[in-house]
């Protein structure tokens, strides 16, 4: 093991536990000013996103959805999907069907959205549906008929991938999701013929498609990733009789279950607050199916002044949104949450590092409420001025209040970002200061 990662816990003592009850949350309408589709969503933090849709609309928020810029996308095509790397460097792609040749056209800002160019995708009648990057350099597109493509050089060339020879390997690709460098997941298929995952386990070299024993009949639209292990696909058949279908492994994608949960319709995109509390929108239902316990059971509401909504976001466990039909955007409102002695409840927290500015090693205190769930993933990330991230130390989650000694000397001198991540938990941003 690295000096970098090597870490210091001292258990200090275990103060006032805390019993929390959090309910599944709720949703309000806010409003964007605009009417068109928007089809897709993405969120860098818990207040900055961006929304696109038909007729190249792309507009963007600094503030968590109370006000919004429209930005010039250069395009009037359908804008299908939207990911930022970080607040400056951002991707889309849109579907062109106005002249020959039909195709995909791809959208790049490197501003934030400020300025937005545009390049067509080099092969004819491909249309691009989803865009995922895992850095400034390296990313994944997936679409329609068949296209699992990647580049290596920001965008610039884009090659096929290595995908298995299986029956189902080659199918409409919807969404693609990576819960670290190497391992992925992407899902996609044809309607009432069969839906598909495919996983990766070497950052993409190679694909494999589920077995086709496992594969259900329709489309797998969403996806979420507990861990490498464990992931969830949302789909489903809106005729009366199937209606929405969720798809689990647990063993990395070697096998999966699907489970039609007995709510009409499809679940178009999933996304989980906490380890326990996902969601689910559906479409043009006007409804969500949202789960308490990690998608062992599901329940259906209506969503707010009934708008139809298709794509859905949760930056941490306190800030969501949604997009959909007409120009609408939703905003979650977390659950009340009840605690046993709550004076003293901080249930989550890390202090300044100490001393400030550092040198070698530097200390952390870390307060955890005994209802963090001991699965989650637990770790201190580390950030440039820039954003990216230049240290992760992995921690073991003993819940309680205690202290990380981290040794930084392998960091250039500078200033620095950190927050702990519990899942998908996020503490507040501190900064430290780092010496020669």
């Amino acid at each position: 093991m690295s000096k970098i990662h090597r870490i210091s816990v001292l258990i200090i003592v275990v103060l006032n536990l805390h019993v929390f009850c959090f309910g599944q949350g709720s949703w309000e309408k806010l409003n964007v000013s605009v009417t068109n589709n928007l089809n897709s969503l993405h969120f860098t933090d818990s207040i900055t996103g961006w929304a696109v849709g038909d007729s190249g609309i792309i507009v963007h928020t600094s503030d968590g959805g109370e006000n919004w810029t429209i930005q010039e996308s250069n395009t009037t095509n359908n804008i299908i999907d939207v990911f930022f790397l970080n607040d400056r460097l951002g991707w889309a792609t849109s579907h062109k069907f106005s002249s020959l040749p039909y195709g995909s056209l791809l959208l790049e800002t490197i501003d934030g959205g400020l300025h937005w160019d545009t390049i067509s995708y080099p092969e004819e009648n491909i249309f691009i549906t989803t865009i995922f990057y895992l850095d400034s350099l390296r990313g994944w597109m997936g679409g329609t008929p068949h296209a699992l493509v990647k580049t290596i050089d920001g965008g610039q060339s884009w090659q096929p991938a290595v995908i298995d020879t299986s029956t189902l390997a080659f199918f409409p690709i919807l969404n693609i999701e990576f819960y670290d460098e190497q391992y992925g997941f992407a899902s996609g298929g044809i309607f009432d013929i069969a839906g598909v995952i495919w996983r990766t386990s070497n950052g993409g070299e190679n694909w494999y498609a589920i077995d086709p024993i496992d594969a259900p009949a329709d489309e797998v639209h969403g996806l979420y990733l507990f861990d490498s292990l464990d992931v969830i696909g949302s789909g489903g058949d809106p005729d009366f009789g199937y209606g929405v279908g969720m798809m689990r492994t647990r063993d990395g994608g070697m096998s999966w279950e699907y489970d039609e949960i007995g709510v009409q319709g499809i679940a178009y995109d999933v996304d989980f607050v906490t380890d326990s509390v996902g969601w689910a929108p559906l479409g043009p239902e006007r409804k969500f199916v949202y789960t308490k316990d990690m998608g062992s059971t599901w329940e259906e509401t209506q969503t707010p002044e009934s708008t139809s909504i298709f794509d859905i976001t949760f930056p941490d466990s306190l800030h969501g949104y949604a997009v959909g039909w007409n120009g609408a955007f939703l905003k979650y409102v977390p659950g009340i949450h009840v605690g046993i002695d709550m004076q003293n409840s901080v249930g989550f927290y890390i202090s300044q590092n100490y001393p400030n500015p550092a040198s070698n090693t530097t200390r952390i205190n870390i307060e955890l409420a005994n209802t963090i769930s001991t699965a989650s993933s637990l770790y201190i990330s580390i950030t440039d001025i820039v954003g990216y991230e230049v240290h992760r130390t992995v921690l073991e989650n003993k819940g309680g209040l205690f202290d990380v000694v981290l040794d930084v000397s392998e960091l250039p001198a500078g200033i620095y970002y950190y927050k702990l991540v519990a899942g998908k938990l996020e503490s507040e941003v501190k900064s430290m200061v780092l010496i020669n």
